[in-house]
């Protein structure tokens, strides 16, 4: 397929990209500031030991999900706008709804023959095994219908739905552990309760009852949502091999209260940066793949954005990093405070996962989403390697070190497997322009831990932010100026 260069086109998609950047902005930002509530809140109200069965519970609750019900809403996104120019959205909608239904159906089957196996295999009680059980069918219709919004260019829609749930979840949760003392058990009713009332809301916003029919299942529709998102599914377990199986190998290793140290970990680092740094991706994809199937280059709008999340993401993980232990003091109960010592860990694997959105991209948009399942199959096989290998050893810090490597694998495989027309053009200029504003960075950093200890840490961590950023603005407007002259 032949792509071309189309100036007015890209400029006005990329007018539209930074107008959906505003109308999501609310949702990843009250989003973000939930992530950085709940922590807190749940270590306060809860022992390790029921965070850490907390955090199995919700590893599982993703594990099912991304085999029986994710990748039908990612397909759901990728072929919505071909659906739609051939005006057949009805029969799309209904055999995607379907799909959605059997799979479910068949998780339920699965599971109950299976559930010895299952409770065995992922140290999991029956107790909460069935509650994610039940608590995956609103999860699954939230997952669809978020899905559909972003195809429908619904973002104020989107926004909205998703700070309610939010809202929702968290006051859901103190009421049933503070009045109820159900431990982990309440922060699932709570998922399930405030997901059930989005998914009610999700429905009227989109609209979908107006498409849906009684559908009938064609080979022509049925095939390329399945080749598209089976490898997607495959690609999705494979991630989850790498952000939530240490979970498990870690409990069959140290026991729960080990568990409890990694979940908080990965809950102030990994929903916290993707939540906020995601509003860039979810603005640009819709848009990307308007202008894929409209047979337009690309490359250069993926290019810049990718280039955008570098600049925004770097200086906020290494300032995460380096101020690791006062992060973790702010986030958490002072019981949970060995978390520390996995956040540069963490922390900058999610940096190299969020920037694989954008070379990752190319697969989706070519449908040959068998690669990047091939990739992360190899991502997921190095960590759980490593981390069977390194947690003997080296406890926490073999958790961290296996996350690391495994995510910086994928990003590396993906930016040497590249197919035709879809390389990304390296923005070399802004780079450099970080390089050297992390020169004053490093050196504030220094005078501030050896002679300033009364500052408080949050406002060393926002000064050396506004440090980097003034340094490289300044130096991209001499940039600009020099060249105008």
């Amino acid at each position: 397929m032949e792509f071309v260069e189309n100036k007015e086109e890209e400029q006005r998609q990329l007018n539209g990209i930074f107008k959906d950047i505003v109308k999501y902005s609310p949702s990843k930002i009250v989003g973000t500031i939930g992530n950085a509530i709940i922590v807190p809140v749940y270590t306060s109200l809860l022992p390790p030991e029921q965070y850490g069965i907390y955090s199995l519970s919700i590893a599982f609750l993703s594990f099912l999900c991304i085999i029986f019900s994710d990748w039908v809403g990612l397909s759901g996104l990728r072929f919505f706008r071909q659906h739609q120019l051939a005006q057949d959205l009805s029969k799309y909608l209904s055999v995607l709804v379907s799909m959605l239904a059997m799979n479910i159906f068949t998780m339920f089957v699965l599971c109950i023959i299976f559930q010895n196996y299952f409770c065995t295999f992922f140290k999991i009680h029956p107790k909460y095994f069935f509650a994610v059980l039940f608590l995956i069918i609103p999860v699954a219709i939230r997952a669809l219908l978020f899905q559909l919004l972003r195809a429908q260019l619904k973002s104020t829609s989107y926004t909205f739905s998703t700070i309610l749930n939010q809202i929702m979840t968290i006051g859901f949760s103190i009421f049933f552990i503070k009045f109820f003392h159900m431990g982990a058990i309440a922060m699932l009713l709570a998922m399930g309760i405030s997901i059930t009332l989005t998914d009610l809301l999700l429905i009227y916003q989109s609209k979908i009852y107006i498409f849906f029919k009684r559908p009938k299942l064609q080979w022509s529709v049925l095939l390329p949502i399945a080749m598209y998102g089976i490898p997607i599914a495959a690609t999705s377990l494979s991630s989850w091999v790498i952000t939530q199986s240490n979970k498990f190998i870690m409990n069959n290793i140290s026991g729960f209260t080990d568990v409890a140290y990694v979940g908080v970990a990965y809950s102030v680092t990994l929903p916290l940066l993707m939540t906020i740094f995601s509003i860039l991706t979810i603005a640009v994809i819709p848009r990307v793949i308007r202008m894929y199937e409209a047979k337009i280059d690309v490359r250069p709008i993926i290019s810049r954005f990718a280039g955008y999340y570098i600049l925004i993401s770097i200086p906020v993980v290494t300032v995460m990093s380096i101020y690791a232990s006062d992060f973790v003091n702010m986030l958490a109960n002072p019981k949970f405070h060995q978390a520390f010592r996995l956040i540069p860990y963490f922390a900058f694997g999610t940096f190299f996962m969020g920037l694989a959105d954008y070379t990752t991209l190319q697969y989706h948009l070519a449908n040959k989403t068998y690669i990047e399942f091939i990739i992360k199959l190899i991502s997921g096989i190095i960590n759980v390697v490593l981390n069977i290998a390194l947690i003997p050893v080296l406890g926490l810090e073999g958790v961290g070190m296996a996350t690391l490597v495994a995510n910086f694998a994928y990003l590396f495989l993906s930016t040497i497997i590249v197919l035709p027309q879809l390389g990304l053009l390296y923005p070399v200029k802004p780079l450099f322009c970080m390089f050297v504003s992390f020169v004053p960075f490093y050196f504030l950093y220094k005078h501030m831990a050896n002679g300033a200890s009364s500052i408080p840490e949050i406002i060393q961590m926002i000064i050396l932010l506004v440090m980097f950023y003034a340094v490289y603005f300044g130096m991209k407007f001499l940039i600009k100026n020099r060249k105008t002259t």
